[in-house]
């Protein structure tokens, strides 16, 4: 039976990858990668010499008649994201919808657990953790403060990405809706270089963007205690 390998990336230290995930990505014969540029830097780190194909939110759709093909030849496949796991806030969910519904059965989909954004930051975000609200990137425009509100009635945590673009706007959107009272984690870069974390009210975050400009870069995870 065929098998597409659902392989978890690190976020940003290479070091950050499972003895598994090194060798599923060594014995599949192909690669479907959100950049394929990305990816090879972690391949050559591991001396793996698998081919890769890109595959991401703007595939064709002759992209996906190629991947059926090479899994009706009995083809095992691993797909991984730029970083992080796939399918979660990712394109790759697509794929695996598709193939479940094209093949059901004849061809296994076997996870390769491993690094996660949002699970990072939330285990060092000191907030209760065993019921969470994730979601995703939040929309640029529409239904955008509808989601604000909705995290300001919430009483779990809830968890977002940001860019760096909007990230200050997001944080006084919160401090608008959510006001001093609640703390939010934001976690910064994570496990690269210039990883940060920093914990307060949103408006005492935003302030400390204001003064610090230049650490309005790289990516965010933004954990909301819960009301």
């Amino acid at each position: 039976m065929p098998t597409l390998y659902i392989v978890a990336t690190p976020i940003g230290n290479l070091e950050d990858i499972t003895l598994r995930a090194i060798r599923v990505l060594k014995e599949v014969d192909l690669i479907l990668c959100e950049d394929t540029r990305v990816t090879k830097k972690l391949l050559q780190k591991y001396e793996i010499e698998t081919p890769t194909m890109s595959y991401h939110a703007h595939s064709k759709l002759s992209k996906v008649d190629k991947i059926f093909g090479l899994l009706e030849e009995g083809k095992n496949l691993a797909l991984v994201s730029d970083a992080g796991t796939p399918t979660i806030s990712d394109p790759g969910v697509l794929l695996v919808s598709q193939v479940k519904k094209r093949f059901g059965k004849e061809v296994s989909i076997v996870p390769i657990p491993g690094p996660s954004a949002v699970i990072a930051a939330l285990s060092a975000s000191g907030f209760p953790a065993s019921e969470f609200v994730f979601l995703g990137f939040l929309p640029h425009k529409k239904g955008r403060e509808t989601l604000f509100k909705e995290i300001a009635d919430s009483k779990k945590t809830t968890v977002f990405y940001e860019s760096p673009h909007r990230i200050v706007k997001a944080l006084a959107s919160l401090s608008s809706h959510i006001g001093v009272s609640r703390q939010i984690v934001l976690a910064r870069e994570l496990t690269k270089i210039y990883e940060q974390f920093l914990s307060g009210s949103a408006a005492e975050i935003a302030d400390y963007f204001t003064k610090n400009p230049d650490k309005v870069r790289g990516e965010f995870v933004v954990v909301v205690s819960g009301k």
